[in-house]
């Protein structure tokens, strides 16, 4: 069947076969793995569900994994990464995201505002770290903030799937209880099993005790994370294995608790935002050559990625955090510096994530 394709791809060159085969139907491919929208909910104030129907290339995720969604606007295609939210389903047929609309966030609003039944959207193959292991803990710990509570959510729903009988806490930090995503099917999952429980935190509301019996807490007022909080839900943290995804302010003390305790081999993160190292004095300077363009350009010191744009030159890119990989060139000369650590790297020929990386001084990038 390979083989019989790859004729075709000859015979039909120079456009490739799914383009094609889109003009028959726009979810009829080849190679190219697309979702069709089957489902739009939008619940929750400033974000979208959207239930996809993957085409037969689809081969599951594990919970906390994310996958790149390719959209097209105004004749451009743009792609960001999303976690699932559904639990793992190996080959199942639908898949689910839920996209928080960012006020700088080209694709989020775009979906937010405009995303239908019917409409189909690229797919890649999820991808990610940041996932359950096969072999399932005796305890899980899940903190989330925010949207970050997406790879967590298909955590829990993977469990309660399973009918695991391990201890479950899940902590999510929001900044009111409209706020919290499918905060209805937390509930569910809490009453139905016993061995689960869901902490929400609302930091930014007046001091209240919405619920404080049964499987679902809820409190506002000053709640943040810190060991004492840890002490109260989960004393036993230090034996699980702690999931945690959020703004950096809630990572970091993550890090901080975990690290005091000597258990950071427990903890497992995953960041939805850069926290960028403060540029050097005196290091943006020099110049960025696009060798592969011909382009170049004085460095201002943003991100590779940023500078590629600015002078008219279109990268591949999907998170712009440094997690997707998607914008990966080679670094053919010159130095560049980690956003994320300020490290400073100079060996000639290597591939570089452009979204992390600034030029210190003159360098050149294969783009």
């Amino acid at each position: 069947m390979v083989d019989l394709i790859d004729l075709v791809q000859t015979l039909t060159t120079p456009h490739p076969l799914d383009r094609y085969l889109e003009l028959v139907k726009p979810t009829l491919t080849a190679r190219q793995m697309r979702a069709e929208v089957v489902r739009v909910g939008r619940s929750t104030p400033g974000s979208v569900t959207l239930t996809l129907r993957p085409t037969r290339h689809w081969r599951g995720h594990r919970a906390g994994q994310y996958v790149r969604l390719g959209i097209v606007i105004d004749g451009v295609r743009h792609s960001r990464c999303y976690s699932p939210v559904n639990a793992e389903n190996g080959r199942g047929r639908h898949l689910q995201v839920t996209v928080k609309a960012h006020g700088d966030g080209l694709v989020s609003r775009y979906l937010h505002r405009s995303a239908k039944p019917g409409m189909v959207v690229d797919l890649e193959p999820a991808a990610g770290t940041f996932h359950l292991p096969r072999v399932r803990p005796d305890r899980v710990l899940l903190i989330s903030g925010g949207s970050g509570i997406t790879p967590v959510l298909s955590m829990m729903r993977t469990l309660a799937a399973e009918d695991y009988r391990g201890e479950v806490v899940f902590l999510h930090y929001a900044k009111s209880p409209s706020l919290v995503p499918h905060r209805e099917d937390l509930e569910a999952i809490a009453t139905a099993h016993p061995n689960f429980r869901v902490e929400l935190r609302y930091p930014g509301r007046p001091q209240v005790n919405d619920a404080v019996d049964g499987p679902l807490t809820e409190i506002g007022g000053g709640a943040h994370l810190d060991r004492a909080e840890l002490d109260r839900v989960a004393p036993w943290f230090a034996d699980a294995q702690t999931y945690v995804c959020g703004p950096e302010p809630l990572m970091a003390a993550a890090r901080e608790i975990h690290r005091a305790a000597g258990v950071e081999d427990r903890l497992h993160t995953e960041e939805f935002t850069l926290t960028l190292a403060p540029v050097a004095p005196g290091e943006a300077e020099g110049t960025v050559c696009f060798s592969g363009s011909g382009v170049s350009a004085d460095n201002n010191g943003a991100s590779l990625l940023e500078q590629a744009e600015a002078a008219g030159l279109t990268p591949e890119y999907g998170c712009r955090m440094g997690i997707c990989f998607s914008c990966t060139a080679v670094r053919r000369s010159g130095s560049t510096r980690n956003l994320r650590t300020g490290e400073i790297d100079s060996e000639a020929d290597q591939p570089i994530q452009l979204c992390v990386n600034a030029p210190a001084g003159d360098v050149d990038i294969d783009i």
